[in-house]
C-alpha cells in the first residue's frame, strides 16, 4: 500500500512541471464544466479521480465512512503539495472524487464478499 500510495503521490505532483499557483475554489466546479461544455475530457478526469485511491482499500474491510475519510485525507495531501510547490491544480473536486470513489469501492467490495461467502 505504501508503494502504490508513493506511485500515486509521484505521479500527482513530482512529474509534473513546476508553474504558476494554481486553484480552483468551487466545489463541483468540473461537473458544471462537463454539462456546460460537454468536456468528455474533464468528464474522464473525473471518474478516474473516483477510481484513484480505490486499490488502497480493496483487500480491507473498512466502514464506507472510514475509507471516504482516508479518500478525502490522502487527496488532499495530493492537493496541498500540488499548491505549495506548484505542480498542478488544487481543487476541491479531486478530494470529493477520490472520498467517493473510496467509499463506493468500499461498499462494492463488502457487498462482493458478503455474496461470496453466502456461495460458500
Amino acid at each position: 500500500m505504501v508503494a502504490f500510495l508513493g506511485i500515486v503521490f509521484a505521479s500527482t505532483v513530482f512529474t509534473r512541471m513546476v508553474s504558476v499557483r494554481q486553484y480552483e475554489l468551487v466545489p463541483l466546479w468540473s461537473w458544471k464544466a462537463i454539462v456546460q461544455y460537454r468536456d468528455r475530457e474533464l468528464l474522464k478526469e473525473d471518474l478516474l479521480n473516483c477510481i484513484l485511491l480505490l486499490p488502497v482499500i480493496i483487500d480491507r474491510k473498512v466502514n464506507w465512512y472510514w475509507a471516504w475519510a482516508f479518500g478525502v485525507m490522502i487527496s488532499a495531501r495530493i492537493e496541498v503539495s500540488q499548491l505549495l510547490f506548484m505542480r498542478g491544480l488544487f481543487e476541491w473536486d479531486d478530494m470529493i472524487h477520490n472520498g467517493l470513489g473510496c467509499m463506493l469501492g468500499c461498499m462494492i467490495t463488502q457487498k462482493m464478499r458478503e455474496w461470496m461467502n453466502k456461495k460458500k
